[in-house]
């Protein structure tokens, strides 16, 4: 597995500090590591300080996004530790987070009604939760002021000569491609069911709770269908169901459950098929605030090797589309394709595709509540998780080795490997099948494989061509 190691430097740990002499109340101070801001690279970005709403859901919900950072559903066994990423976009703050194995994405929004300061800042980087601030967070009470300062203040920056508190740890390329995957993942999903609160708590609090393995727990992939006010289990994707794969993975809910407002679940369109297990998203509502965890179609099965982003990534366009269409992005919360469209020129699918491509940067993400992008910046250079994906990497080898030959009328290719001979075909709904073991296996579940990529990078060139 490629990975790299990241260095988090932060000024001092995270804690939450008790009331001072003058009155002031508690307060939660997230220290910041690098990061982007507008005006470039910081080291300890300052992006709100200010009170927290309702700090009780708020220290709950944190805990939740730490709980997903440090935690791995499949293969326990393994430790898994990488502090949660913070995104400020003018309007709310959003931290995220990916489980050690990649199958289980968390971000808790907290939106303007949650937040009561000053001016929210732009920008992302990442934040420090320790082990003596998780201890503090469980201890917040319903009736505490808490006081929220995301960065540093700069008076004591200005008198701080300790040692930075340094550490490093690795950083999996398959941790950005999953950040990637989940974005075009959740972009196809619709909201399929909404629980009031009682019927939410009651159904969340159902689930299984433990279970390890190396298959992720005792859950296996469910399916829950919408019924009334709540939703029903069944054991079989049945016309209107939703995939609950792993549902022991949805454990850091129980967490936020005295205060949800309602449950929210979202899943692949309703009508598409479901052969077989599907990705969907659990989002429950806070005052102020939504906390979402999407989760991948199989425990065993991560985010980075669902493949969702290769068709965009082996168009010849996608490059320089997804340079011009980052510097219209400016930290928006909501980016609207229509919109970005028509102040690129470029028509609607090119901007899809440049957002894929601008994801796998970890420049994008999406938020399934409001059915838009948003903007973050990940400690990522653009390309690299491209560079790094196998099954890319091996359409362009294709390509390069003169593998790939069109039929006559286009429909029909055919990819010479040594001594084997795949043929792809195109439908007239553009429905790519390949005769390859990978598509007998997935049947397109898991993105196109290699000769379908070579196919189309052959195809998009001769176009470009002509």
């Amino acid at each position: 597995m490629t990975q790299s190691a990241h260095a988090y430097a932060y000024l001092r740990p995270s804690a939450v500090l008790d009331p001072d002499a003058a009155g002031a109340g508690r307060r939660l101070d997230l220290a910041t590591s690098g990061g982007a801001t507008p005006l470039g690279a910081a080291a300890n970005p300052r992006f709100f300080t200010g009170f927290l709403a309702d700090p009780a859901p708020a220290a709950a919900a944190l805990l939740a996004v730490a709980d997903v950072s440090a935690a791995r559903y499949y293969q326990p066994q393994l430790r898994a530790s990488l502090d949660p990423v913070v995104t400020a976009n003018g309007d709310r703050l959003r931290f995220e987070s990916f489980s050690g194995c990649c199958g289980v994405y968390a971000r808790l929004d907290v939106l303007e009604a949650g937040l009561d300061g000053d001016d929210i800042g732009h920008g992302t980087t990442n934040v420090d939760v320790n082990n003596p601030l998780r201890e503090a967070l469980t201890r917040i009470g319903p009736a505490d002021p808490l006081h929220l300062a995301v960065g540093p203040d700069a008076l004591e920056v200005t008198t701080f000569d300790g040692p930075v508190m340094e550490k490093k740890v690795p950083l999996p390329e398959r941790w950005l491609r999953g950040f990637a995957e989940t974005q075009v993942t959740a972009a196809g999903f619709d909201l399929r069911a909404e629980l009031p609160a009682a019927e939410a708590v009651r159904f969340l609090r159902s689930l299984p709770r433990g279970g390890g393995g190396e298959r992720g727990g005792r859950g296996g992939v469910g399916w829950v269908v919408p019924a009334g006010r709540t939703l029903r289990p069944t054991t079989r994707p049945v016309p209107g169901a939703v995939c609950l794969p792993g549902p022991e993975r949805l454990v850091a809910l129980q967490r936020v459950l005295r205060h949800a407002l309602a449950l929210r679940v979202y899943g692949p369109v309703a009508g598409a098929a479901l052969a077989g297990p599907a990705a969907s998203a659990w989002e429950v509502v806070l005052p102020g605030m939504r906390l979402t965890l999407t989760l991948s179609p199989d425990a065993s099965r991560g985010f980075s090797g669902e493949g969702g982003v290769l068709g965009a990534l082996a168009t010849g366009t996608v490059e320089r589309d997804a340079e011009l269409v980052s510097v219209l992005l400016a930290w928006e919360p909501r980016i609207e394709v229509a919109d970005l469209a028509e102040q690129s020129g470029l028509t609607t699918e090119r901007v899809r595709a440049a957002l894929t491509r601008l994801g796998t940067a970890g420049q994008i993400g999406y938020d399934t509540a409001e059915a838009a992008y948003f903007h973050r910046q990940l400690p990522y250079d653009a390309g690299r998780a491209e560079a790094a994906n196998p099954r890319l990497r091996a359409a362009r080898a294709l390509v390069a080795a003169g593998a790939v030959r069109l039929e006559e009328g286009g429909a029909t290719a055919v990819v010479t490997v040594d001594d084997h001979v795949q043929r792809v075909r195109t439908d007239e709904a553009g429905r790519v099948s390949c005769t390859c073991l990978w598509w007998a296996k997935y049947r397109g579940g898991r993105g196109p494989c290699k000769h379908a990529l070579a196919v189309g990078i052959v195809r998009d060139g001769k176009e470009a061509g002509a």
